[in-house]
């Protein structure tokens, strides 16, 4: 029976880990997780273990999820594993998500004759790395019924750069929010970290690693201080820059107005506990974190890199500043601190556009791409 007979379809999300923690891995499982149950059956493969809370989520959802046992980069033996269960299955859509599972998943799911394999770039800097620059555009690209990037700055890079057809690449921003599994109503932040009710307090809540760029939020705050000496910084997650994020922290002095929460379950009540929110990036898709803050009403100081000014309108849905620039950092944070009516401006504002990112909003545009290209490609036949 074919889809145009009445079946669902069959679809596949292949991600490295499955896993609560970064905004790739969480919109993976979200979008499984919510696409529509009558139309499509979905699968979650993660090459990796997944954390327990995802794994609960995902099984709550009544989703199959396989597990690879892949402990290391090079543990490319368990790939096989992935082989067999796309020989096994015949699923009519395999979905990868970020660098490696697109290209496992274009290289095998063609192999194995998967119809319709879509491979989804949720950014990277697209410097620096020849190597990867060659495999996305004369693998990945070549092989890949169609590649998903988050952002129209993050297409014309692909096309550009990596020499992927831009006929092949669709823009869909993954920014959405995804509620935080943690309880938001029975958290007090400001009580856990022993401040006032009344501390001005700025939050960032991110996997702690280069291109967040923390150095500068750090750097931020410290000049934030002299203007609001009483402001408080709090740093959510874990990574691999928090050892040099500390040592920075204390060649500022600023140990007693900086918190860092470590890996946190609560996203929703540290951005509704928090009076502005922080984005200091590098460079960005269109990341998830600020959806999530148009969904706590926080307005929210982002770099305007990547897709960021595509989701925030400066001055009315947040307020953008350069990248690297500490200063426009600080002065944009303490305007708002200081101004409790522009915040709750901003905030209502943004809040009102949280529409256009909803899990299902999102979810639904990548039923009709998967179902556009299953018509396409004839699909599986049972």
């Amino acid at each position: 029976m074919t889809r145009a007979q009445g079946r669902r379809l069959r679809v596949l999300s292949l991600i490295d880990r499955a896993s609560s923690q970064g905004g790739a891995e969480r919109f993976a499982v979200g979008l499984a997780t919510h696409l529509p149950s009558e139309r499509f059956e979905a699968w979650i493969c993660s090459s990796r273990e997944p954390d327990a809370a995802t794994a609960a989520a995902v099984a709550e959802a009544g989703i199959p999820m396989v597990t690879l046992g892949r402990q290391a980069k090079w543990d490319v033996h368990r790939m096989w594993g992935f082989a067999s269960l796309l020989r096994r299955e015949r699923f009519d859509v395999l979905h990868a998500h970020k660098f490696g599972s697109n290209l496992w998943g274009t290289v095998i799911g063609s192999a194995c004759r998967v119809p319709v394999v879509i491979a989804h770039e949720h950014t990277w800097t697209y410097e620096g790395n020849p190597v990867r620059v060659w495999l996305d555009g004369n693998v990945t690209g070549r092989l890949a019924t169609r590649y998903v990037a988050v952002s129209a700055a993050d297409r014309e890079r692909m096309v550009s750069i990596e020499g992927i057809s831009r006929d092949k690449v669709t823009v869909i921003p993954a920014t959405v929010h995804i509620p935080s599994v943690g309880d938001a109503a029975g958290s007090d932040l400001r009580a856990e970290l022993g401040l006032a009710g009344d501390t001005p307090l700025v939050a960032i809540v991110a996997v702690l690693r280069p291109q967040k760029a923390l150095t500068v939020l750090l750097e931020a705050h410290a000049l934030v201080l002299h203007r609001v000496p009483g402001a408080h910084l709090v740093i959510a997650g874990d990574g691999a820059c928090r050892q040099e994020l500390e040592r920075r922290c204390r060649e500022l002095s600023l140990e007693d107005s900086v918190h860092f929460l470590g890996r946190r379950s609560d996203v929703d009540s540290i951005l509704a506990a928090a009076d502005v929110a922080a984005l200091s990036s590098d460079f960005e898709g269109t990341p998830l974190f600020i959806a999530e803050c148009m969904a706590n009403h926080t307005p929210v100081v982002a770099t305007a890199v990547g897709g960021v000014p595509e989701v925030i309108d400066d001055g009315r849905t947040g307020l953008l500043v350069a990248p690297r620039d500490p200063a426009a950092l600080a002065a944009a944070l303490t305007r708002l601190l200081a101004d409790p009516s522009e915040r709750e401006r901003i905030a209502d504002e943004a809040y009102r556009r949280l529409d256009r990112f909803t899990l299902e909003a999102v979810a639904a545009r990548f039923g009709e791409l998967y179902e556009e290209l299953a018509r396409e490609a004839g699909g599986n036949e049972d």
